[in-house]
């Protein structure tokens, strides 16, 4: 079953049969009716099917499943959570939990996170306690097991949420280390934006006769961004980027590895542009304040690796630059996928080195572009003004260089 995000819904969660407590706090949240995407796997849910829902970051799915899960899960003992939810990273963990702790406490029931650099003390004396409901992030929550602070023998309902993103970043073996911990019998809703082979392996292997829900996608497609591709020279490239910033209102570059986006963020700051950096060795407190300072517009910009990518539903970004080429056209996906958000304009930047361009040509077929790579200096004026630049052409740079 599918269904257009477009498409206006008369269903109220009251007729979902969401708990009138539940209800009351999303209203307080202003949030009246359903998204299509809870609509459709709700009641499902709540009957206690097993779920395989298809659909985008940003599209509804934490209520989607946690109003079903907030309602099946019981007080449960120290220890012994009777749910959990599974995401590929911390931030999104964050997110979940901000979501639904407070509807947790309408209805009497615990929700916390647990990801890897936060105080494993902590989280140790939080199970102790008691959590009802937890978000996790697979590595931290086998460490947990592993010292014994909690147990998945309770575990009756599982969300795998990005699970498509999961498998691309290599959580599979983790997650299925953990599955074999948990009860046989449980009900499992998955939520992910693809179903390729590796996700139709997990649901062929851990979900009982599930029911499938589709929502069509409202999220940029390639043909609704602009991309350039830019030959640059190695000296030249910081320049390039920090030119590209100057006329950007809210920028975002990936940059491979965590040591390169340290030194960039250097190199940007002493070229005057106000960058922060994003990556797994930060605290969480320093990646969290990154992404409230450039949410908040006072960054620029915001240098990460992947990371950023999965999960994040960072708004305002105009212009995504790939400092390095994407691992694959997936990941050159992913990334681009953070600019040309709700119908706003976005323009997607490849830097190009002299050895990279046979593998971005490669890049190119994969995502189904035909744009020529355009040699510049950081002193190209028409850096400055990226949407004006490619203003009028077929998706991507002008071949025309001065």
């Amino acid at each position: 079953m599918s269904a257009d995000p477009t498409t206006p819904l008369t269903t109220t969660f009251a007729d979902l049969g969401v708990d009138v407590r539940l209800a009351d706090e999303l209203q307080k949240a202003a949030i009246a009716r359903p998204f299509p995407i809870q609509a459709l796997t709700v009641a499902d849910a709540l009957a206690g099917h097993d779920v395989c829902g298809k659909a985008k970051t940003g599209s509804g799915k934490t209520l989607a499943f946690g109003l079903p899960a907030l309602m099946r899960t019981p007080s449960s003992e120290p220890k012994h959570p009777g749910a959990l939810v599974l995401v590929p990273t911390r931030e999104l963990a964050l997110q979940v939990t901000e979501v639904l702790e407070p509807l947790g406490r309408a209805v009497g029931r615990r929700v916390a996170a647990v990801y890897g650099g936060a105080d494993l003390e902590q989280q140790t004396k939080a199970f102790a306690h008691g959590i009802d409901l937890v978000v996790a992030t697979p590595g931290r929550l086998i460490d947990l097991v592993d010292r014994k602070a909690v147990s998945l023998t309770a575990v009756h309902l599982l969300v795998l949420d990005e699970a498509d993103r999961m498998a691309d970043m290599g959580f599979m073996p983790q997650v299925d280390w953990l599955l074999r911990h948990m009860p046989a019998e449980r009900q499992t809703l998955l939520f992910s934006a693809t179903l390729d082979s590796a996700i139709d392996q997990l649901v062929r292997r851990h979900l009982r006769s599930p029911v499938f829900h589709e929502v069509a996608s409202d999220q940029p497609t390639v043909e609704q961004m602009q991309h350039v591709f830019l030959k640059v020279h190695q000296l030249d490239k910081a320049r390039v980027v920090a030119a590209i910033i100057r006329g950007a209102d809210k920028a975002l570059v990936f940059v491979r590895t965590k040591r390169g986006v340290d030194r960039l963020v250097k190199e940007l700051r002493e070229l005057g542009v106000r960058a922060a950096a994003i990556h797994g060795d930060l605290r969480q407190g320093m990646r969290e304040r990154a992404l409230g300072q450039f949410a908040a517009g006072k960054l620029t910009a915001l240098v990460a690796t992947d990371v950023a990518a999965r999960g994040l539903d960072i708004e305002g970004v105009d212009v995504v630059v790939h400092y390095d080429p994407p691992e694959d056209h997936k990941a050159y996906l992913h990334r681009s996928g953070r600019t040309a958000r709700a119908g706003e304009a976005g323009v997607v930047v490849t830097l190009v080195l002299w050895n990279e361009e046979l593998e971005i040509e490669r890049l190119q077929r994969r995502v189904g572009l035909r744009l020529p790579i355009v040699e510049v200096f950081s002193n190209d004026p028409r850096l400055a003004d990226l949407p004006a630049w490619t203003a009028g052409t077929a998706g991507g740079a002008d071949a025309s260089a001065p």
